[in-house]
């Protein structure tokens, strides 16, 4: 074991899997020598050579038609997309590519061996261009999966399941938490299961379920409810396509109630596909209507960050009007 903040968790994730696979290749804007802009891919290139980690041209329409191609052709192909909100110029290439090359050809080829690694969400002052969370555009989409990790234990066993997938996944990082978040982390060789939610706490009055950096917003919140006599039952989804139900279901019999936080803004975020599917499997057992807290339904603004994001003070006051119901 070793401390690792997220970065090096991801880092050590790509290492591993290129030690272990000899095709797989790196790619990305400045992922090279430079490391990336966040330095995630740093010391790879030196470690790899040029033709396993390389930097490419300023189009993310490119890399992920060649990421398509690689991965069709049997390599392990982990691309990097900069910055979340810079993946639209390849939402064609990633929904009518990637997530149908194995249901147009009936299985005789596919691209499972592609993961598309991208830092998303706010926190960073980084403004409408680079503080985006776009995860529920690509949860519309069969043939994809879609992954958040919450902290670099999970980031890394998570990457390395994601890069082992036998189907495209996009893999969003949390940059609020690149340098933030720090961990015991193995140094060696894991994977993470990405078909199960992960219950981060026991409790008995309210499901509080999130992913990615949201975990740490609503594990303070539940702090703050267990002050004032509220169990709080904590869950990571981990993955958001396909989701884990079962265990999302399980929690919400057990306590009558859920409520669901996201940084992506309200209206068509993900929290109301999961609110949906368990109003239709928990209604009998509900004591309460199943709460939203997520982010504004505005642009991502730069000077009113703080007000747009969902905070553990929102969310400490929709758990408080919930059980209160």
């Amino acid at each position: 074991m070793a401390q690792m903040n997220l970065l090096q968790a991801i880092n050590s994730a790509m290492d591993v899997a290129m030690a272990s696979d000899d095709t797989a290749v790196v790619f990305g804007e400045d992922v090279g020598h430079f490391g990336g802009v966040f330095r995630a891919t740093s010391k790879l290139q030196e470690k790899y050579g040029r033709e396993r980690c390389f930097n490419t041209p300023l189009t993310e329409q490119g890399i992920i038609g060649f990421a398509n191609g690689l991965a069709a052709q049997g390599s392990t192909a982990i691309a990097e997309i900069q910055f979340a909100d810079y993946i639209f110029p390849a939402f064609d290439q990633l929904v009518n590519e990637s997530a149908k090359f194995r249901y147009r050809s009936g299985n005789e080829f596919d691209v499972g061996r592609l993961t598309v690694r991208t830092p998303y969400g706010g926190g960073i002052a980084g403004g409408h261009y680079h503080s985006q969370s776009p995860e529920a555009y690509f949860t519309h989409t069969p043939g994809l999966k879609i992954v958040v990790p919450r902290n670099p234990y999970e980031a890394k066993g998570l990457l390395l399941a994601s890069i082992r997938d036998d189907n495209p996944v996009i893999f969003f990082e949390p940059k609020r938490l690149y340098r933030a978040a720090v961990g015991e982390v193995p140094e060696g060789d894991y994977q993470i299961d990405l078909s199960r939610a992960d219950v981060v706490k026991q409790g008995t009055d309210i499901t509080l379920l999130g992913w990615g950096a949201q975990m740490e917003l609503i594990e303070k919140a539940a702090a703050m409810a267990q002050e004032s006599g509220i169990s709080c039952e904590i869950i990571d989804l981990r993955t958001l396509l396909p989701w884990d139900v079962d265990t999302v279901a399980k929690s919400v019999c057990k306590t009558g109630r859920l409520l669901i936080s996201h940084e992506a803004p309200l209206t068509g975020g993900f929290a109301g596909e999961v609110a949906a599917t368990i109003q239709q499997e928990c209604f009998l057992h509900l004591e309460s209507p199943i709460a939203r807290v997520c982010g504004m339904d505005t642009p991502y603004p730069l000077a009113l960050e703080q007000a747009h994001m969902a905070d553990h003070l929102k969310i400490f006051e929709a758990i408080k009007a919930n059980v209160e119901f």
